[in-house]
């Protein structure tokens, strides 16, 4: 075997769209370059260029179009020759896709075509985006079985936690059950506690003594941002001597109804939209100051931002249902409330009030949930390394 293996990561989002899938291709991507040859394959952003240059890695694009309503780009590989071209002149020694659509199944075709390992990462619970965009179950399905027919024909899937692994095998009937392969984050801990908390103290003008919620994302309802701010108009309603600030840190599709409801709600005092904070150190200082992480998402798999938090100390409310839970054990490493407004709100009440279980709670979820991408990367190499060899 060659001293250094040429991988090929797959990816059908890339920079400057910004989402939990970029961030694990781009950790990974960061992380292999000390083992082998890393080439990310990904599409252009329709009408927005992006500087390359600045990856440790080789990104290798292809055209793209705009994707009506939603934020992505849709990429078009066999229609760009040049892109064609310079894969097939690659000669890699593993395939990894991150997504099962064009450039996902673009990466398996060429694995089968050069007679080398495939390796996905499942990373989403596809049926439910289905189901939201057509609406009708038999046709969600139909389109469930195309993804895990390119899944299938992967050497080997993972799944970033053991409920994901579950969906996949059990619900969406894929062949076997998936290694789990959970996902981690670059974040460290912060070294100075209380200028971090001075400086987004300053930053937002939050008095010292006020408890401070967070949320950090795609600004989007698919992720249950009106959810968060409905919840905390009852807590306001319901517990007058609770202060609180509520961070927003994200950009997206669903801002300006996201402002509306907030203003509808009579909240612009105590809740703040942040924008998109790109400065790992600036992130992490926001994770450090906020008291609790609020993440009712149903929709997300397992989300980077949970082990953010958790680098931090700041446990997670999430809520019943969630494959976001998979790791998580109500009141011991995170919270986790009913799928219902009032409910929600009155659990944050409750882990505000008692310092004792707040305090146990943030201590094991930093020990129990914070993961490392070192770590993490280290045995995915390993296990690429079983993989080649076995395909030998």
């Amino acid at each position: 075997m060659k001293d250094k293996i040429k991988i090929g990561l797959f990816i059908d989002t890339f920079f400057p769209m910004v989402d939990g899938v970029c961030m694990v291709v781009d950790n990974y991507a960061r992380r292999l370059v000390k083992y082998g040859d890393v080439t990310v394959f990904a599409p252009e952003y329709a009408g927005a260029k992006y500087d390359d240059s600045k990856f440790p890695y080789r990104v290798v694009r292809c055209k793209s179009l705009k994707a009506p309503v939603i934020d992505y780009s849709i990429p078009i590989p066999k229609w760009d020759r040049k892109f064609m071209k310079i894969l097939e002149e690659y000669d890699l020694d593993i395939v990894h896709i991150h997504s099962p659509f064009m450039l996902g199944k673009l990466g398996v075709k060429y694995a089968k075509k050069h007679h080398i390992p495939a390796v996905a990462t499942m990373h989403s619970q596809f049926k439910q985006d289905f189901q939201r965009a057509v609406k009708l179950n038999g046709f969600a399905t139909l389109l469930t079985n195309v993804v895990i027919k390119v899944f299938n024909q992967c050497d080997e899937c993972w799944a970033v936690n053991s409920e994901v692994a579950r969906i996949f095998y059990e619900d969406y009937k894929y062949h076997t059950l998936p290694k789990v392969m959970n996902n981690s984050t670059d974040m460290k801990p912060v070294k100075d506690s209380q200028k971090a908390r001075e400086l987004i103290n300053q930053k937002h003008q939050i008095k010292d003594d006020e408890k401070v919620f967070l949320f950090v994302g795609r600004i989007n309802n698919l992720k249950n941002v009106f959810f968060i701010a409905d919840s905390l108009k009852v807590l306001k309603e319901n517990e007058p001597d609770l202060k609180f600030k509520m961070l927003y840190v994200g950009t997206g599709q669903d801002e300006e109804k996201l402002k509306e409801i907030i203003t509808q709600n009579h909240m612009n005092d105590e809740i703040i939209m942040c924008g998109k904070v790109m400065d790992r150190e600036l992130l992490a200082a926001y994770f450090h100051r906020a008291d609790l992480f609020l993440f009712p998402s149903l929709y997300d798999a397992s989300s980077i931002v949970q082990i953010e938090a958790a680098s931090q100390k700041t446990p997670c409310l999430f809520v019943e249902g969630a494959a976001t839970t998979a790791t998580v054990t109500d009141g011991k490493n995170g919270f986790i409330s009913k799928n219902d407004i009032s409910e929600y709100a009155k659990d944050i009440a409750h882990i505000m009030k008692n310092e004792e279980l707040y305090q146990s709670v943030s201590e094991a979820c930093y020990h129990d949930l914070y993961k490392n991408w070192d770590d993490t990367i280290a045995e995915v190499y390993e296990r690429y390394l079983e993989l080649i060899k076995k395909n030998i």
